[in-house]
């Protein structure tokens, strides 16, 4: 689950972490009361779930109440990414000496929370990974200490030479920690944890996804989720209760099982195609997820061709098969379906689609190279 900006922010400051003072505005009227509040230049900010935000116009100076209710009105009802913007977040400008990033993920390598920490803050990671890579320091944390104070220092030191600003870093650095292992997080990130010329250290901007298995534990934060600023697509298969996550290629995938659809989406990249989603309707053949899948996926304007890539284990080959069968007879399809289904009542499940006037294999990469060709 996304959370917003001012979210996160709440979450960072209740673990310590020196996050400025900043209000919320959902009109240019209280994003001018806030200004007021504030004095001074104040920055005002888009709260989407979409990064990006700074580049489509979306964040922007205020010298004064009256400039900051103009950028607030230029602001809100702006789209971003598809995304309508509908509050905005106003905060005092800070000057800034220098900007780190800093941030916290979990890494499959060492199937561990790693924090990344790297001077060059202000710009995207992956920027820097890819210009600078020298510039990133890394340190996997063990969720049974968490980040020792040994680690921090030594991330700390990274980021700054100056012992009075590394030793507030050490501080941030065990604050978002905290915050990371407290909300069941999947990524906390600063970008940029600043210096100001005086010698602070500030929290500068924060972002967090949380963990949707942990939701049940974590009342409080599942409270924050914003509907109205999730994707359409997104909302339609947490209702069904699908995984899903939108991708930019074209070959839409509908598959069983979150291993199987991640193989799917490697061999689409390897036979030149790419993948419109990441879709697993897990082990049930329910007629009614299929149909929801199917639904998300050709609301995806640049979605060319739908592979299904189906392996039967608990789940009977003939019942997705049926499935199928209902949820294209349920929908006016004009995009192209490849069908790759195996394993348990497979040869009944094959002839199920045969008679429907589907080709269906049993070839994985037979499948995927069709449905790629078909897509370009």
């Amino acid at each position: 689950m996304n959370i917003h900006e001012y979210q996160a922010r709440e979450i960072f400051r209740s673990h310590g972490l020196p996050v400025p003072d900043s209000v919320l505005a959902e009109t240019a009227e209280q994003a001018r009361d806030a200004a007021a509040r504030f004095g001074g230049t104040v920055v005002i900010k888009a709260q989407v779930h979409a990064g990006g935000r700074g580049k489509a116009g979306g964040v922007k100076l205020a010298s004064d109440p009256a400039e900051a209710g103009e950028a607030a009105e230029a602001i809100l009802g702006m789209e971003i990414k598809g995304l309508v913007v509908e509050k905005v977040l106003v905060a005092p400008a800070v000057e800034i000496a220098t900007e780190a990033y800093v941030g916290i993920v979990m890494d499959r390598a060492s199937q561990r929370p790693v924090m990344m920490v790297s001077p060059e803050g202000g710009v995207d990671i992956e920027e820097v990974a890819a210009t600078k890579p020298e510039a990133i320091f890394k340190e996997a944390i063990d969720p049974r200490y968490g980040l020792m104070p040994h680690e921090a220092t030594g991330l700390a030191y990274r980021l700054f030479s100056d012992p009075a600003l590394a030793k507030q870093a050490v501080r941030a650095l065990a604050g978002l920690w905290n915050a990371y292992d407290g909300a069941d997080a999947t990524l906390a990130e600063i970008n940029p944890l600043v210096s100001t010329p005086e010698g602070e250290v500030l929290a500068i901007d924060a972002k967090m996804n949380i963990d949707d298995s942990s939701l049940f534990r974590q009342p409080e934060i599942e409270a924050m989720r914003d509907e109205g600023a999730e994707a359409p697509s997104e909302q339609r298969a947490r209702e069904a209760g699908l995984s899903y996550i939108k991708l930019e290629g074209d070959v839409g995938c509908c598959v069983n099982g979150a291993g199987l659809a991640m193989a799917t989406m490697d061999l689409v990249k390897y036979y030149g195609g790419s993948p419109a989603n990441f879709l697993d309707i897990g082990g049930s053949s329910s007629p009614e997820k299929v149909v929801a899948a199917l639904e998300i996926i050709t609301q995806d304007p640049s979605v060319r061709s739908i592979l299904f890539n189906i392996f039967g284990g608990i789940t009977r080959c003939d019942d997705v098969a049926n499935g199928i069968v209902e949820a294209t007879g349920r929908l006016d399809l004009d995009v192209p379906i490849t069908i790759r289904l195996t394993g348990t009542n497979e040869k009944e499940g094959v002839r199920i689609l045969e008679g429907a006037g589907f080709e269906a294999d049993t070839d994985m990469d037979r499948a995927v190279q069709r449905a790629v060709e078909v897509a370009s």
